[in-house]
């Protein structure tokens, strides 16, 4: 590669801070630099492949490492490889891919193991619909390893968000030692817009913290209630055993009730006692709100549009967004329902958000109402504010 060819690849560092365009899979993939990313190991998927072809090239320059494998589940299983030896890694991938890696995707929450997954969704079931847009993978994500594996899930809904939310999962990932999935639909992953990125040097980021004490001391998996922990790497000289068996502290198998106990509590408790730290949503126009629309990603674009011609024509309603969207964010949206009578929900799938709203709804007489569509088109503002007319 040329010095000429080098310059046309930006960084989080080159990047324009006057604006510059950027497509929603570029945004991820400057995202993972800023947040030190150094392995990438990927099987090429639309809509995800740019963000493989940026760190294709973007990578080796930085002292990194692209690996390209055979299928998703070698990726995954080279990402957890690599993490362990120390590395911050990555794989991106969509619904088909997705799928194939939830094996080696609970093994990594099993085994604490920081990694992230960016799945740019398309339309399914199967091979689906490649290059239209979806969001059929939200439950999955949630539920796609088998067992109580748990589960923190990003969901952006613009290009800079995009490069936001890579950054935090990053630091997630190494706060809470797991699997951090990032999910944008095809529509974001593809769309370009006029980006001013941080100033990377005041960017908060979280790197992988070095035991201290002795070898002969270390475990692996101690019990410990403050995040992020001390973890070692293989090669710094520390022993521990790595397996997807339930095991003890050092990380051999083990059949003891209390032990297994002792790790399944700690897997829960990551998420359950850090919620205020996980959970973030965005509120827009809910003062005074009779009436909510409740939305993620591309759904959530249309909805804002929506929402702001609905109270410019006098209709009280508002919107609220989860930015993350595991774990789901339970105390907003049991708020939400206390405050309006109704809320729709605008989801390019079969009603998976519309479900979790379902089993939070305590008041019979409040009305949900599901704006649901799976044939490849986006749920346009107009459709929205339809629906928001005729809810009124």
């Amino acid at each position: 590669m040329s010095k000429k060819d080098e310059k046309t690849v930006p960084t989080p560092d080159t990047v324009d801070t006057r604006g510059t365009l950027l497509q929603g899979n570029e945004a991820v993939a400057l995202g993972a630099i800023a947040a030190g990313v150094n392995f990438y190991a990927g099987y090429p998927i639309t809509p995800s492949t740019e963000v493989a072809e940026y760190l294709a090239v973007k990578l080796p320059l930085i002292g990194g490492k692209y690996m390209q494998l055979e299928d998703e589940i070698a990726s995954m299983c080279a990402v957890i490889g690599a993490s362990l030896a120390g590395a911050k890694a990555m794989t991106a991938t969509s619904g088909p891919g997705f799928t194939i890696m939830q094996e080696a995707i609970g093994y990594a929450k099993q085994a604490e193991v920081p990694c992230v997954v960016v799945n740019v969704q398309r339309s399914g079931p199967s091979t689906g619909l490649p290059t239209k847009p979806s969001q059929g993978d939200i439950q999955q994500a949630r539920w796609g390893s088998h067992g109580d594996a748990p589960a923190i899930v990003l969901y952006p809904h613009t290009v800079r968000e995009a490069f936001d939310l890579t950054v935090r999962a990053f630091n997630l990932s190494e706060k809470y030692r797991t699997c951090v999935t990032i999910l944008l639909d095809e529509v974001l992953g593809h769309m370009r817009e006029a980006v001013i990125l941080p100033d990377t040097s005041t960017l908060r980021i979280i790197n992988r913290l070095k035991p201290s004490v002795p070898p002969e001391w270390y475990k692996h998996y101690e019990e410990n209630q403050k995040y992020p922990t001390a973890v070692a790497s293989f090669g710094d000289g520390y022993r521990f055993h790595v397996t997807g068996l339930a095991h003890d502290s050092l990380g051999y198998p083990t059949n003891r009730s209390s032990e297994v106990a002792v790790m399944m509590n700690r897997l829960k408790k990551k998420i359950l006692h850090n919620i205020r730290d996980l959970v973030q949503i965005e509120t827009f126009k809910m003062d005074n709100a009779k009436m909510a629309v409740f939305a993620a990603g591309i759904c959530a674009r249309s909805a804002k549009a929506a929402v702001n011609q609905a109270r410019f024509e006098g209709i009280q309603v508002g919107l609220l967004r989860p930015l993350t969207i595991w774990p789901f964010p339970d105390d907003a949206v049991k708020k939400m329902l206390r405050d309006v009578d109704i809320v729709i929900v605008p989801e390019l799938n079969e009603g998976q958000l519309c479900r979790e709203i379902e089993r939070l709804k305590v008041d019979p007489k409040s009305k949900l109402i599901s704006l649901s569509k799976v044939d490849g088109e986006i749920i346009t503002p107009a459709e929205i504010l339809r629906t928001i007319r005729e809810a009124n």
